[in-house]
């Protein structure tokens, strides 16, 4: 998927997951050309990670 792809399922801007790639706070990315890709499974264990660490989530559980 692409970065505005990316940001439209996290609800952010581009620039945030070009920010969060560049700090390595988000899923691994490759580069296609000039153009960064992320693959879906990768997002989606990303995404499950962050779940898995939030203890206020598990805590309202």
């Amino acid at each position: 998927m692409t970065t505005k792809e990316l940001a439209d399922i996290l609800r952010i801007t581009p620039n945030a997951v070009r920010m969060m790639r560049h700090r390595g706070l988000g899923p691994r990315g490759f580069r296609r050309g000039r153009q960064v890709l992320y693959r879906r499974a990768v997002v989606e264990e990303w995404l499950a990670a962050l779940e898995a660490a939030d203890t206020l989530a598990q805590r309202a559980a």
